[in-house]
C-alpha cells in the first residue's frame, strides 16, 4: 500500500466522517484524486465501512465486560459464533489462544441483565464461562496509525538483494 493511501486511512481511522476537501489538505492531493484513492480503498475492501461512536450509557447499556468461554466438550464442532450470533448483546466475538476458545465483548443494562446474558450463552453454545467487568474505560475507539511497509534494512541481510532480480 502506498504511503499516501496509508496516510488517507489512517486519517478517516481518526474521523470517518472527514470531507474530502479536508483529506486532500491534509495530504496535499486534489480533491478528485483524494475521492478516487478512498473509493478505491473501499472496492479493495481496506475500508470497510463507517460507523458512529455512541455513548453506550446514554442509550441505558453502562455494563461492559468480557467473557470468556471455553467448549464443555473439546470434542464438540467450534460454532459457538454462530451459535450466539442471534444476541444482540454481544459486540464483538475474538477466537483467542490460550484455555478458552473465544473472548466476546458484551454491554447490557445491569448486572442482571448480564446474568442472564450468560445463562443465553451457556445454553446455547454449550460452554462454560469466565467474566470480567469493566469498571472504568480510560480510553476506547482509539485508531492506530497504518503501519508503513517494512524497509528493506530491516529485512535482514540479503533481503535487499533478494528483492532484485
Amino acid at each position: 500500500m502506498e504511503e499516501i493511501d496509508r496516510r488517507i486511512v489512517t486519517l478517516l481511522a481518526r474521523d470517518g466522517r472527514m470531507s474530502f476537501t479536508d483529506l486532500a489538505k491534509e495530504t496535499g492531493l486534489s480533491v478528485s484524486a483524494v475521492h478516487q484513492r478512498v473509493r478505491r480503498l473501499e472496492k479493495r475492501g481496506v475500508i470497510r465501512g463507517y460507523s458512529a461512536l455512541v455513548d453506550y450509557d446514554e442509550i441505558g447499556l453502562p455494563l461492559t465486560a468480557f467473557v470468556s468461554i471455553k467448549p464443555n466438550d473439546p470434542a464438540a464442532p467450534d460454532d459457538a459464533p454462530e451459535r450466539l450470533s442471534h444476541l444482540s448483546a454481544i459486540e464483538a466475538c475474538h477466537s483467542v489462544a490460550g484455555d478458552e476458545s473465544y473472548i466476546l465483548k458484551v454491554r447490557v443494562a445491569s448486572p442482571l441483565a448480564l446474568e442472564e446474558l450468560l445463562q443465553q450463552i451457556r445454553a446455547s453454545a454449550h460452554v462454560s464461562t469466565r467474566t470480567t467487568v469493566v469498571l472504568s474505560t480510560p480510553y476506547d475507539y482509539r485508531s492506530p496509525a497504518v503501519a508503513p511497509e517494512p524497509e528493506a534494512d530491516a529485512l535482514g541481510p540479503g533481503a535487499a538483494a533478494a528483492g532484485q532480480k
